[in-house]
């Protein structure tokens, strides 16, 4: 009977699958210091993105099987090195491509009609000032005929592609690995979209989106922010280091980027304070793929990969 310890969580679907297979689950949290002495009894790691998978690790666990993360990124995870020793490593990467699309037009939303800001100033000053507050909030702008542009246009980014159509935006992608990508927009049918160099993007876009791995350094910098239009839009759901933050302040600050959408930080769980308290800026801490349906489908799609790669 194989052996599976859920380290980080599992939602009750996948797990009940799990145990209908006739695994040996654990769903009590081992601490990362105590991993080493642990993990050695179980087949199978599932993960999220708060325990780490290192070299050290999958050198002292070898009866180790399967390391699955739900979820999508595995920066958490030396995957190569996992692969070299025979270690099935295995993610979620469809489960969450809706949430996460969603929650970046919920930023986009809100900061097109200054709605975070709002939420933050009535409470304190709108019994007094409520006609202020109305001349001040009522410079928002439609998303209709505006530019989108989707860096990396994998699952996510193509889900978040399908929403700006959907809403009768245009649609401009980066992506080295994706050349054309067809959207389904259901009953009306589908469309194609080529995807375009990163400096057509940056110049085209009024919104730019990010939907891909950290890979050791910035995409979005200073270099880039200048190739950007005056007063763009930025939201980013994917990764934190993926933009360069002490860029994104200062183009925050000299108006080249007009407000910001952020769901990741650098220093997470610690993210700068310069960046929380900035007023153009739209906040959330980490929820891209931390809807109900999300989590079901996580569960769901980890369970079935353990199941076909432990039988």
């Amino acid at each position: 009977m194989a052996k599976v310890l859920i380290n980080d969580g599992i939602h009750p679907t996948g797990l009940k699958k799990l145990q209908d297979a006739g695994f040996e689950v654990s769903t009590d949290k081992i601490e990362q210091a105590d991993l080493m002495a642990e993990l050695p009894n179980y087949d199978a790691i599932c993960v999220r993105s708060a325990t780490k998978v290192r070299q050290e690790l999958i050198d002292n666990c070898p009866n180790l099987k399967v390391v699955g993360r739900g979820g999508v990124g595995l920066d958490n995870i030396d995957v190569d090195y996992a692969r070299s020793k025979n270690i099935h490593v295995v993610n979620t990467p469809a489960a969450s491509s809706r949430s996460v699309a969603e929650l970046v037009f919920a930023h986009l939303f809100s900061v097109s009609r200054s709605l975070y800001q709002a939420n933050r100033q009535m409470p304190e000053d709108g019994d007094n000032n409520f006609k202020g507050l109305k001349k001040a909030y009522s410079k928002g702008f439609e998303l209709e005929g505006k530019t989108l542009g989707v860096i990396g246009f994998g699952r996510i980014g193509q889900q978040t592609g399908r929403l700006a159509l959907g809403v009768g935006m245009d649609v401009v992608a980066s992506d080295p690995y994706v050349e054309t990508a067809t959207i389904d927009m259901g009953r009306f049918g589908e469309v194609n979209i080529q995807t375009s160099s990163m400096d057509q993007l940056l110049a085209e876009s009024d919104v730019i989106t990010l939907h891909i791995p950290f890979t050791g350094a910035p995409v979005l910098g200073k270099e880039e922010f200048a190739k950007m239009k005056d007063g763009v839009v930025l939201i980013n759901a994917a990764r934190g280091g993926t933009v360069d933050e002490d860029a994104l302040l200062e183009a925050l600050d000299n108006g080249k980027v007009a407000a910001a959408g952020l769901d990741v930080f650098i220093n997470e769980p610690n993210p700068r304070q310069d960046l929380l308290q900035h007023p153009r800026v739209s906040l959330s801490p980490h929820i891209g793929a931390s809807t109900n349906e999300a989590q079901e489908k996580i569960g769901i799609e980890l369970a079935d990969q353990l199941i076909d790669l432990l039988k």
